[in-house]
């Protein structure tokens, strides 16, 4: 069974993206798979300074990609690139040198925003710094999801059969990304 990291590459309470990750799982048809969410809540700020002796959360954030199959990240679009908050996770993965948690991961990107284009600049930045940390992205479906109220019910359930098309064929295309390259990589 695959374990999928799940990381929501921003820190409000109320993510769109945390929203949809959370409808995943009930996506997978016939599938036996675990999406582990993973925090990126308490990472400080990154600088060469802690290279020496990382703080505890970011071993432990480390650790967390390290102890899963692959990754699906969820990226949000501020002034048409990744969030800080999820480049200083991603920084904070990659050090210190020589100990990138991302390389040969298998990863799967996808954004959601109430913008008519999705988060597709974010994604292309986010699949450059992908590229960089040596990991196996996935190259399609792109999914570039605008956000509706009115695609989902009160409670977090997808009730719009495009939407759902959409989510389900990105969410089934990464876990085989993950389970075929998981594989190799193990």
């Amino acid at each position: 069974m695959p374990r999928i990291g799940i990381i929501v590459g921003s820190a409000s309470s109320k993510s769109i993206n945390r929203a949809v990750a959370a409808t995943f799982p009930s996506l997978v048809q016939g599938e036996d798979v675990e999406f582990v969410p993973i925090s990126i809540a308490d990472l400080p700020i990154y600088s060469p300074d802690y290279d020496g002796a990382y703080p505890a959360a970011a071993l432990e954030w480390k650790q967390s990609i390290e102890d899963v199959d692959g990754i699906i990240i969820l990226t949000p679009e501020y002034l048409r690139s990744v969030p800080g908050v999820l480049k200083n996770a991603l920084e904070w993965a990659a050090r210190p040198w020589g100990t990138n948690s991302f390389a040969g991961k298998p990863v799967a990107v996808m954004g959601v925003s109430v913008g008519a284009i999705g988060t597709a600049a974010a994604q292309q930045h986010l699949r450059a710094i992908l590229g960089h940390l040596d990991t196996l992205t996935m190259g399609q479906p792109e999914t570039f999801l605008q956000y509706r109220p009115t695609s989902f019910s009160a409670d977090g359930e997808i009730i719009d059969d495009s939407t759902r098309a959409v989510l389900t064929q990105f969410v089934e295309a990464a876990v085989a990304h993950v389970s075929r390259h998981a594989l190799v990589t193990a």
